[in-house]
């Protein structure tokens, strides 16, 4: 299977270790710690530093953030030390470069200004800098409401080489994943409450049921 017809896989919103073991263990390509304070998923620093420490070689590890005080990212990034951040609200494209590191874009899809294709794909050319837009469902928790969104607001959103990789998220699970990615060929998927057994709680076997059915759209996208 060649580069691009493989689909990446970020477990988000982990807060266990055997929840990062079994992540790992599955295949997953990225990591994803939450520091919303309203979150049931969110990390304080310590905990968090422990998850980081424990990820290995080859899996990246994000830092999610929704509308946030710079100091209060750069805190994150000097105890977590981790590979990207992920910004989940409207922080503005200057905010978001300016922590010298590489970042993710959210997009929840169906928000205000975002609830038409051409206002979603003005959104995301205004952040062109990021390494990847990822799209989301719009519900007042910002993210991890198991919720999806119509994926035709996608539409005229750039995709190719030279911008952003596109990531899908809300409301994937096992059972939906392979429809959207023979739908939409995302360059990888964000899961959070899709394998969970209860918030925070990541569930093994819904997390290998995910990854087999990421592979199995893989292969039939080949055959």
């Amino acid at each position: 299977m060649n580069a691009a017809a493989r689909t990446r896989v970020k477990i988000c919103g982990l807060t266990r270790p055997q929840d990062l073991d079994a992540a790992v263990a599955a295949g997953a390509d990225a990591v994803g710690l939450v520091f919303y304070p309203p979150s049931r998923r969110c990390l304080a620093l310590d905990r968090a530093a422990a998850l980081r420490a424990r990820a290995p070689a080859f899996v990246g590890v994000t830092a999610l953030f929704v509308n946030p005080e710079a100091p209060a990212v750069q805190q994150v990034i000097e105890a977590v030390h981790p590979d990207l951040l992920q910004f989940h609200g409207e922080e503005s494209p200057d905010f978001c470069a300016g922590f010298g590191m590489r970042y993710l874009k959210a997009f929840r899809a169906g928000a205000p200004g975002l609830d038409t294709a051409a206002g979603l794909a003005r959104a995301c050319e205004a952040h062109g800098r990021a390494a990847g837009w990822l799209f989301d469902s719009y519900s007042p928790g910002y993210g991890g409401s198991g919720s999806s969104f119509d994926t035709a607001l996608l539409a005229e959103v750039p995709r190719g080489a030279g911008v952003p990789a596109l990531i899908l998220s809300g409301g994937l699970q096992a059972g939906t994943v392979g429809g959207q990615i023979a739908a939409l060929a995302p360059f990888a998927v964000d899961v959070s409450s899709g394998v969970e057994s209860a918030p925070g709680i990541k569930d093994p076997d819904r997390i290998q049921a995910f990854m087999r059915a990421v592979r199995a759209a893989d292969a039939a996208r080949l055959s």
